[in-house]
């Protein structure tokens, strides 16, 4: 299995979660809480320390606004 943290998809991936939190005036702390998780879930997550599985990323589309399909076939047609 390739290594994915650090991986040039990983890295989009959590500059557009950045991105979204930012667009939806949310602290991580703020985030933390209506993702029901602890504050540093998500500094880890947008540091690239650990990776965002499929429910994660349904969740946080949830929460922040957006579709994770577009994400996802982003990333898919992003060159490897």
């Amino acid at each position: 299995m390739p290594k994915t943290l650090g991986d040039q998809r990983h890295d989009a991936l959590i500059r557009y979660l950045v991105e979204k939190r930012g667009e939806a005036g949310l602290k991580q702390v703020e985030l933390a809480e209506r993702m029901k998780v602890y504050q540093s879930f998500i500094a880890r997550l947008e540091s690239g320390q650990r990776r965002v599985d499929v429910v994660e990323l349904v969740k946080l589309g949830e929460v922040l606004g957006f579709d994770p399909t577009e994400i996802v076939d982003r990333l898919a047609k992003m060159s490897k």
